[in-house]
């Protein structure tokens, strides 16, 4: 269930009850936008409380937003170059990446993700958004190596990251 709540200082948060959750969760949208999820069994109360525990750090992110320059959006022509150049680019580089490092993976599919650059469900399909083209070819491999890396680990435990770092030669944190 979501509804929104004002904050004094925060201003509109978007707020939600969700099964799905295992934790209390907070993000900051590049638009500003401050979302609020929790498990059904956590009060609203106690959300809040939360929220209210992490205010100047909510301040700081929404100030770092705020700070960048907002992108142009794209045509949709332009899109449609971007998703021609992804579906010709990256399946072909998921598979180089998977046979240099032995690793297996299923399909792979490009969407038009915003909030995501890639993701692997359990059956090892891996979806990259086509947005992936804007970024150097050294950050989308990363990324590309990170999705492979969750066909081994489904998770972000330190096995899983310390996958990844020994993958991209210990630059894990500096990529």
């Amino acid at each position: 269930m979501k509804s929104t709540v004002t904050h004094p200082t925060l201003g509109e948060i978007t707020i939600s009850r969700t099964r799905r959750a295992r934790r209390i969760t907070l993000s900051v949208r590049p638009s500003g936008e401050v979302r609020l999820s929790f498990p059904p069994y956590v009060s609203q109360r106690r959300a809040l409380e939360f929220l209210e525990s992490k205010r100047e750090w909510i301040l700081r992110a929404k100030a770092k937003y705020a700070a960048r320059p907002t992108p142009a959006p794209l045509s949709t022509e332009e899109i449609e170059r971007l998703r021609a150049e992804a579906k010709a680019y990256l399946p072909a580089r998921v598979e180089e990446l998977a046979r240099l490092l032995g690793l297996r993976y299923g399909k792979v599919t490009i969407r038009a993700a915003r909030s995501k650059w890639g993701s692997c469900t359990a059956q090892n399909n891996i979806s990259l958004s086509l947005f992936l083209m804007t970024l150097p070819p050294h950050l989308r491999d990363y990324v590309i190596v990170h999705e492979l890396c969750h066909t081994v680990h489904h998770n972000h435990s330190p096995r899983f990251h310390a996958l990844l770092d020994r993958l991209v030669g210990g630059r894990e944190k500096e990529l």
